[in-house]
């Protein structure tokens, strides 16, 4: 697959700064430039996957470490109280970056139904 390099296929080359918070050889979490709650962190696998609806059963294994730690980020900032995780898929989505990545959001009440 011919991949056009995104903002965050940029980060993880380190071209463009970001301020990481957890990094591993299979992905890397920084700090979201335009936060929508007080802790606003995005979780990106290394491998260049544009989407969840991109994903396939050889990529369980990544899915699953992802989750992991996003886990592991949550208790390190102290988000016992709650957190919420999002996985925009697509432009109806509200994906933005064509880059799988995870939202974790906290350190504020946050409401349901989301935007």
């Amino acid at each position: 697959m011919n991949h056009e390099p995104t903002i965050f296929d940029k980060i993880i080359s380190r071209e463009i700064p970001a301020e990481i918070v957890y990094e591993d050889d299979l992905c890397l979490a920084f700090n979201d430039i335009n936060p929508q709650a007080p802790v606003h962190v995005l979780v990106i696998p290394k491998k260049p996957i544009v989407s969840l609806a991109e994903i396939s059963e050889q990529d369980a294994p990544l899915m699953g470490h992802l989750l992991v730690v996003l886990s592991k980020i949550a208790k390190q900032i102290g988000l016992e109280s709650g957190y919420r995780t999002v996985l925009n898929t697509g432009p109806d989505g509200g994906q933005e970056v064509n880059h799988l990545h995870f939202h974790l959001l906290g350190k504020r009440a946050l409401k349901w139904p989301p935007g």
